[in-house]
């Protein structure tokens, strides 16, 4: 029997595919999964129909449009989705790591299933939910150790949510303090988050970018030129996207301040900062971290998930209601707030979610998170260095230093000389069953690639990622036809995003679907 040679580090690889109807295709009149016992005479008689207590103007017309499978096909119809999936539990997983794809340890999947949370209901008395809420408050507690704020809200969805969270924050700050309406304006980097400009703007502020100096700074000299009596706040993601932390950020916060406006941190990319530095030391007034990314709780595919939103002790009286207080021994959803800024969202956050990210907490200890950041710096440098040694790629600003825990890269070279763009390398990398992560748009850097591995992989693990980085980078210069219809051994496709731009073309149910194709 031949020996399978092992040892290359770019392997075969080839995705379960299914052509797979979406579950409303697969819908026969009349199918059922399980048919559900009527109430029977003794009960009805007792609460009458169960719809009476519906007011009739929230009364359907007719039943929803519901798929009719059978139980079996059902089963067939996920099992098979499940297996056309890229991610850490089957794939190498290091192109931006934090956002889906850290990994997240079972242990914690387990105890966010067990009786004990999933048959808990956000509408029952809070003396029959004192520990959840005790896990929520503790987790408050341990947040504010990590950032240096004095209170935090779990309701925010996610770090977009967040983000406008804060926006509603600042708002409400400056309409107590009277000068709601000089307060206009919110500063931030072209590099932070794109949704640092676009909640504030949603929740109606004029926006300011601020573009980097030549090494990748957040231009100090044209910040100054920027702050005003208008400045209502200063959002910013540090280190930004570049993988470049903003050393001078005291004299930005400090700018902010001496102009009257409150400073609001993007945490998103906190992963390399944990036990390192806090948001309180350099300045600013609220955070927000991703549970699901930062504190690895799964993020599947937009959600659920968690932008935990942290405030200063001035800012705490307006932070969502309610707000979870200990008093005497017991836990209580405090609702009586006045100035708070309302609801973000139902309820207190998802319960799971911060019960995973507690659970990840408790279990690494103070030291344990120092030394996640520690690992998810030192492969992000491993990887920095190894493919700054490739011809074809760069890396712009602050030349020969190290980044935190991400780095943008540049593929113009190999562009230039081939014409294999940056989003061609993300198709094909799929062929070797691994992601890769090109950019937030606008791509200010051009051909970009913004790859994060954070703590989770190995060196060997890295190494594989290296050598398939590598491949695929010289069949661009050698066989760049390849690149024209892949993937070609993944479930993916090549997307027709010629109407992403245009809503009239966007199906984002069945029912519209049906309604705009049928």
């Amino acid at each position: 029997m031949k020996k399978i040679d092992r040892s290359a580090l770019v392997r075969d690889f080839h995705q379960a595919k299914w052509d797979e109807p979406i579950i409303f295709e697969l819908s026969t009149p009349g199918e059922r999964g399980i048919i559900v016992p009527g109430a029977g005479r003794d009960i009805e008689s007792q609460v009458g129909a169960a719809e009476s207590a519906i007011p009739e103007n929230l009364r359907r017309k007719q039943p929803p449009a519901l798929p009719e499978v059978a139980q079996h096909r059902v089963l067939r119809h996920y099992t098979r989705l499940s297996q056309e999936t890229l991610g850490a539990d089957v794939n190498l997983e290091i192109g931006q790591g934090t956002c889906t794809v850290k990994y997240s340890p079972k242990v914690n999947e387990i105890i966010a299933r067990s009786p004990k949370i999933t048959e808990l209901h956000p509408e029952q008395d809070p003396s029959t939910t004192q520990g959840i809420l005790e896990v929520m408050y503790k987790m408050d507690r341990s947040l504010q150790a990590i950032s240096g704020m004095d209170r935090f809200t779990f309701q925010p969805s996610g770090g977009s949510q967040a983000i406008y969270a804060m926006a509603a924050l600042v708002r409400a700050y400056h309409e107590k303090n009277g000068n709601a309406e000089i307060k206009d304006e919110i500063i931030t980097t072209i590099y932070s988050h794109p949704s640092d400009a676009a909640a504030p703007a949603v929740a109606g502020y004029k926006i300011k970018y601020i573009f980097p100096d030549k090494d990748g700074y957040p231009d100090l000299e044209a910040f100054r030129a920027a702050v005003s009596e208008r400045t209502a706040a200063f959002f910013i993601a540090n280190p930004e996207d570049t993988g470049v932390y903003n050393r001078h950020i005291l004299e930005f916060t400090k700018l902010v301040h001496e102009n009257g406006g409150l400073c609001c941190y993007d945490q998103a990319n906190a992963n390399g900062l944990l036990g390192v530095t806090r948001a309180k030391e350099a300045g600013f007034d609220m955070c927000f971290f991703n549970l699901h990314k930062t504190f690895s709780t799964p993020h599947g595919c937009g959600g659920p998930a968690c932008g935990a939103l942290g405030v200063t002790k001035e800012l705490e009286r307006f932070l969502p209601v309610p707000v979870i207080q200990l008093e005497e021994g017991s836990y209580r959803l405090d609702y009586d707030r006045p100035d708070s800024i309302g609801k973000i969202r139902s309820f207190s956050g998802v319960a799971q979610v911060v019960l995973k990210a507690y659970t990840w907490i408790r279990s690494l200890g103070a030291e344990g998170l120092y030394e996640v950041a520690k690992v998810a710096v030192l492969n992000n440098n491993y990887l920095f260095r190894k493919l700054m040694e490739i011809d074809c790629v760069d890396a712009p600003y602050i030349e020969g230093k190290q980044r935190i825990e991400q780095v943008r890269y540049t593929l113009e070279k190999m562009f230039n000389d081939t014409g294999i763009t940056s989003g061609d390398v993300q198709r094909r990398m799929m062929d070797f069953g691994t992601h890769y992560w090109t950019s937030h748009h606008p791509y200010y850097i051009p051909e970009p690639a913004t790859l994060e591995p954070t703590e989770s992989p190995s060196k060997a693990d890295l190494d594989e990622y290296i050598a398939i980085l590598k491949h695929v980078f010289s069949e661009a210069y050698e066989n760049p036809e390849i690149f024209k219809d892949a993937p070609h051994r993944s479930v993916s496709h090549q997307v027709d995003e010629s109407g992403m731009d245009d809503p009239q073309k966007w199906a984002v149910t069945w029912r519209s679907y049906n309604k705009k194709y049928k």
